[in-house]
């Protein structure tokens, strides 16, 4: 049996184990968190990078994930060579970048050298592979996925996972799992028996063991964490809920010490063959990080292709468009995703006398939310928020909970080890009518829930400061129609694991139909119209605020009416079928661009069909996020690329509302963009692969076939229609109407928001009465607006 020494006792966490144990944390920090699929939001890949430069972020990424953070640059050389991308777009990204060759023809003739694939620095598995043959880093992949399935399942597996911290829970299955042994890895099981059960012995004998340090383990750890995929990943975000409620989580950790086990025993069992490359390997980890001559000429590239994306927007942003005078006849609120600029011009295209508002889809109402006959708390509000408020569907539901019950256990019948076989022998052919209603999408969709209510309903003055929040926050304070509709979102899909994608990101991927139906409830509310009317937020009486869901999949819409709604049925058929006509031109819209789907009547369809991988394309294109009035963007065409929110500086006493935009819906947005980002240049690293392969596991994320890594991030055919990307990867672009001076006093509060913008993971503009500017490196200078349309999304 091979000797992997003894486990040493714990010694004082100071000098070299301290430097390690800081290493750990700061490697864990570096890591992007993921959601569940139940509740997958977008996540930004780059989070741990957010403090640095894109270069420098190329060259960390490339030493840990092998990965790049720029496109290919023959797409950016082709579109200088064709004149989209100009010379003063170049002359602009040079003086961004730090190191970067001295013009744009010298960029040029450094574009056109071939640039070289990033190469991650090899793991102790990999050196231990190439010097025995067998597949180390595929094995280790595989069991620590078998394992981290049953630890971190929620709900999927019969037998759930003995209770304990992860590392703990790892010991007990490693101990006993002889299939490294079988490998060749002989003692293996021996050794982690041998260990304590919780983590910071073991980082700390591991550590020793492969000799690192302050210098060589930050990057090295970092690279640990990268050969686990998703499930680093997912430890992450558990992390992440508990700093938000105030407290901690282990796990990050724990399964950074799992994967320094297995480092440390292949080192042990290889050691005579690969400890002089693992001592070179060690001394590459040690060094600084810096951009090579390729990743600044990448990045330079990239930042000329985002001015020019700057100045196109530019061009719409110049010219506002006259304000309709007069009560309008409806105004609808939609939520800023892109999906509903297409939809909001749709409506105002068909509609003239319908003005419609942009506002961040959770409506202000940070909800924990339980749906009809449920026990689980949803958080339905951003995930950088806790939730405020409690709410929960009304209506009886005991009948309901005894059937879903019923359902539960007939489930756990048919997958159960004994009775599964009997029940597919016996029942398979039962379920032939079942596969041709899904095959023909026949089965009608879930109907909403009953109505929502607060729970426990907060006293009249805070239901009051709620509804004056939020209106003040619409740009919503006076000029109400007799009719305001307040649209939530969501998306209907069948067969698909990552439908929660498709939902509201504000609203913690979930729709937002039920904080648009309390939104309208709060503000249809009397006693709360009283308590407005003192604070200069006058609602007439004939003003009724009605509830609705826009289906971004099939571009129906549904009203949600309330015992106020009968004095209003003319206005609300009315409502109703301009809705319908918008959205039929937003389907036809929407039908150029889907693969298969030749007309708008083909849209619902796809909604249905379980086969279907591509059922909308969700936020792909998204490229820009402007805050402004809606008479900046009203007529124009922004191709479903923009988040639109409306905003008036000049009724934001104190600014604000203003500071709420940047330092909320301005960041989803920005983990929105940088996961399409992400998913497009570095697929393999921040993308979820090939829906086709996909199989859910333990309840939480899909692997590629029947195990290995957690995959994140947005599956291939979510940005690829199969011949080209469909998404552009730009980093967002913010236009703010509002002055320089307020902008720059947000920014100087909120660091952890300035540095996205001084770091160029978004890009910053302010609008202003003829002039529009951008904040760079020298400051705030005037951009010059190109008189075309934003292009198609490339």
């Amino acid at each position: 049996m091979k000797d992997y020494g003894t486990t040493q006792p714990a010694e004082a966490w100071s000098g070299p184990t301290l430097e390690l144990f800081s290493a750990a944390v700061g490697a864990g920090r570096q890591v992007p968190p993921l959601w569940p699929l139940a509740t997958s939001v977008a996540v930004n890949p780059y989070l741990g990078q957010a403090g640095e430069s894109l270069p420098l972020a190329a060259a960390r990424l490339s030493r840990v994930l092998g990965a790049p953070v720029t496109p290919p640059r023959a797409g950016r050389v082709a579109r200088i060579e064709a004149g989209e991308i100009t010379a003063a777009d170049i002359e602009g990204a040079l003086a961004a970048v730090e190191g970067a060759p001295a013009t744009p023809e010298a960029l040029l003739e450094a574009a056109r050298e071939p640039a070289e694939a990033p190469r991650a620095l090899p793991t102790v598995a990999e050196l231990a592979a190439e010097a025995s043959g067998v597949d180390w880093p595929g094995l280790v992949a595989e069991r620590i996925g078998f394992w981290a399935a049953i630890h971190f399942d929620r709900g999927q597996a019969l037998w759930p996972a003995p209770e304990g911290g992860a590392f703990a829970s790892w010991h007990a299955f490693a101990k006993r799992d002889l299939t490294p042994e079988i490998h060749g890895l002989a003692g293996f099981a021996a050794h982690v028996a041998a260990l304590p059960t919780v983590a910071r012995p073991a980082i700390a004998q591991a550590g020793r063991t492969l000799g690192l340090d302050g210098t060589s383990a930050p990057t090295y750890f970092h690279r640990l964490h990268a050969t686990l995929g998703g499930w680093s990943q997912l430890a992450r975000q558990r992390l992440w809920d508990a700093e938000l409620a105030g407290g901690h989580d282990r796990a990050l950790k724990d399964l950074l010490a799992v994967r320094l086990v297995w480092e440390e025993a292949l080192f042990l069992r290889h050691r005579d063959r690969i400890e002089a490359r693992w001592e070179d390997v060690r001394a590459a980890h040690a060094t600084p990080l810096a951009p090579s001559r390729a990743q600044i000429v990448d990045a330079v590239l990239q930042g000329a292709a985002e001015r020019a994306e700057r100045r196109r927007l530019a061009a719409l942003l110049a010219a506002p468009a006259p304000v309709r005078g007069g009560r309008p006849e409806a105004q609808a609120a939609f939520c800023i995703d892109v999906r509903s600029e297409v939809f909001r011009r749709a409506l105002e295209a068909t509609a003239p006398g319908v003005r419609t508002l942009g506002f961040a889809g959770f409506f202000g109402l940070t909800l924990r939310h339980r749906a009809f006959a449920s026990d689980i708390d949803e958080a339905r509000a951003p995930v950088l928020v806790v939730p405020g408020l409690e709410s929960r569907a009304t209506g009886a539901d005991l009948p309901t909970r005894f059937a879903r019950r019923a359902v539960r256990a007939w489930g756990r019948f048919k997958l159960a080890a004994v009775s599964s076989f009997a029940f597919v022998e016996g029942a398979g052919p039962l379920y032939v009518a079942k596969l041709v209603r899904d095959a023909l999408g026949l089965d009608p969709a879930p109907g909403p829930d009953p109505a929502p209510t607060l729970d426990p309903m907060p006293d009249l003055a805070a239901r009051t400061d709620a509804a004056e929040t939020v209106l003040r926050a619409m740009s919503l304070t006076g000029g109400f129609a007799r009719v305001v509709l307040i649209a939530g979102h969501g998306a209907s899909a069948v067969n698909n694991p990552h439908a929660s994608g498709l939902q509201c990101g504000a609203c913690g991927g979930f729709s937002g139909e039920v904080n648009a139906r309390l939104l309208a409830m709060l503000l249809n509310d009397d006693a709360v119209r009283a308590g407005l009317a003192p604070r200069g937020i006058d609602v007439p009486p004939d003003t009724l605020f009605v509830a609705g869901l826009h289906d971004t999949t099939t571009d129906a819409v549904t009203l949600f009416e309330d015992r106020r709604s009968g004095t209003h049925r003319p206005d609300l058929a009315r409502l109703a079928r301009h809705l319908e006509a918008a959205g039929v031109l937003a389907r036809s819209e929407r039908a150029e661009r889907l693969p298969r789907a030749a007309d708008e009547g083909r849209i619902a369809r796809r909604a249905r069909d379980w086969a279907e991988t591509r059922p909308e394309w969700a936020l792909a294109g998204c490229s820009a996020f402007v805050a402004a009035p809606r008479s900046r963007t009203v007529g124009g065409s922004l191709d479903g690329r923009a988040f639109l929110h409306d905003y008036d500086w000049r009724a934001d006493e104190g600014f604000g509302v203003l500071e709420l935009i940047l330092t909320a819906p301005v960041v989803v947005a920005s983990w929105i963009s940088l996961q399409y980002y992400g998913s497009c240049v570095a697929p393999d690293a921040f993308g979820a692969g090939n829906k086709l392969l996909h199989n859910v596991t333990g309840g939480v994320g899909v692997v590629e076939g029947n195990g290995g890594l957690l995959r994140p991030g947005l599956p291939w055919q979510s940005v690829h229609d199969g011949d080209r990307l469909v998404h552009d990867p730009l980093r967002l672009t913010v236009a703010v109407e509002a002055p320089t001076d307020a902008i720059e006093g947000i920014l100087a509060r909120h660091p952890d928001v300035e540095a996205l913008f001084r770091n160029g993971w978004l890009h910053l503009m302010a609008i202003g009465d003829g002039a529009l500017r951008e904040r760079g490196p020298a400051g705030w200078t005037e951009l010059a607006a190109e008189a075309s349309a934003l292009p198609e999304a490339a």
